[in-house]
């Protein structure tokens, strides 16, 4: 089986410092927001509903010419195993509140390294690392802002 879910690597501006948004997940681990397409929807259709269903966070600029896609392969409760490919973008909101749902127990907003040492899974810290370094060159002129 196949599924197919977009997430986001969502960041924030406070003062000269980008803070990248953080979600504490029930068991424990540390990620970013992600859920699965649903029938009939576009990946960033997909990443707008779950950034507001899991952060309450309505307030997102998608940031221009980053995609990234990671995927691996996981057991269900069936013991089938399910090949899983998440699509990820990149945001900046200027939201610092968030509203958690269920499906987490924590958030933080956190500078690079600590996000970096805070995610639980290799291919999370991964995409951070290409996401923030995107932000860092300023891709086509832009986001030159960031480059502190």
């Amino acid at each position: 089986m196949q599924e197919r879910s977009a997430g986001v690597v969502i960041f924030r501006v406070e003062g000269d410092r980008k803070l990248f948004l953080l979600l504490q997940y029930q068991k424990g681990h540390w990620d970013f927001v992600k859920g699965n397409v649903e029938l009939g929807e576009a990946p960033k259709e997909t990443m707008i509903r779950e950034t507001k269903e899991e952060t309450g966070i309505t307030d997102i600029q998608l940031v221009d010419g980053f995609q990234e896609k990671i995927s691996w392969f996981y057991r269900d409760k069936n013991g089938s195993t399910i090949f899983k490919e998440v699509i990820f973008f990149l945001a900046e909101t200027h939201q610092k509140e968030i509203k958690l749902s269920f499906e987490h127990v924590g958030f933080e907003w956190l500078g690079f390294e600590e996000a970096f040492q805070k995610l639980t899974y290799n291919n999370a810290k991964g995409l951070l690392k290409k996401a923030n370094d995107f932000l860092m060159k300023g891709k086509e002129g832009t986001l030159k802002k960031f480059l502190k």
